[in-house]
């Protein structure tokens, strides 16, 4: 019997976890350019017991699919770079947002998110390896992006998320994972409420969990290469 791509990551996870000493992180489903079919197929094999969490990279792509899957509870995350101009629509559409990285953001999702529904719950992407081609702020900036998040009731101060640069392997990969843990660490004694550290992917998810993550963003490992 063949075992299916969502099993393999699930095992993957808990195998790091059990080594690294922690309890398994969560995972995070990336759907980008899937299509509501595909994410529905794998949101009813992750069954109900936990939520279950599917990320985005783009506020247009997502609004398509977000109304159609909306009887599967699905908890959905934007992980993708965040264009103030779709600030509000990102506010509106999504439970949690990710790649918070500059000041500018934070009152644009706070005046957007409609009181109905519980806070927005926002994660601060940091450019741990200072790549030009990447977003995320700066680590030194963190403390003050985080400050302006606590102040808003409208929006929940989370954690922190990084895309750290490619490596050939894990021992090279693991310092920038450290360093956001240190980073994570000194976040969370000043803001209490923090739980949350997005790293790791499908190539690099047993370093990133070595070294704290408490969330793993997967999507080629459970969905196949993109087409």
């Amino acid at each position: 019997m063949s075992v299916s791509p969502l099993h393999l990551v699930q095992q993957r996870i808990a195998d790091a976890a059990t080594a690294a000493g922690t309890a398994a992180p969560r995972l995070l489903a990336v759907a980008k350019t899937r299509d509501a079919d595909a994410v529905a197929a794998l949101a009813e094999a992750m069954g109900a017991r936990t939520p279950r969490a599917v990320g985005e990279n783009y506020v247009q792509e997502a609004a398509g699919k977000i109304p159609a899957l909306e009887a599967l509870e699905i908890e959905w995350h934007l992980i993708g770079h965040l264009q103030s101009n779709k600030a509000a629509q990102a506010a509106m559409l999504f439970d949690w947002v990710q790649t918070v990285d500059r000041a500018k953001l934070v009152p644009l999702l706070a005046a957007a998110r409609p009181p109905h529904l519980p806070p927005l719950q926002l994660l601060l992407q940091v450019n741990i390896d200072d790549e030009s081609s990447k977003h995320g702020c700066r680590p030194d900036a963190v403390p003050a992006l985080a400050d302006l998040v606590a102040a808003q009731p409208r929006l929940a101060l989370r954690g922190l998320m990084a895309i750290p640069a490619p490596q050939a392997d894990d021992a090279a990969r693991r310092p920038a994972f450290a360093a956001m843990r240190a980073l994570f660490e000194a976040l969370r004694s000043r803001h209490p409420g923090v739980d949350t550290l997005s790293m790791g992917m499908s190539d690099d998810l047993e370093a990133a969990i070595a070294e704290g993550a408490t969330m793993v963003r997967v999507g080629t490992a459970l969905f196949g290469p993109r087409g």
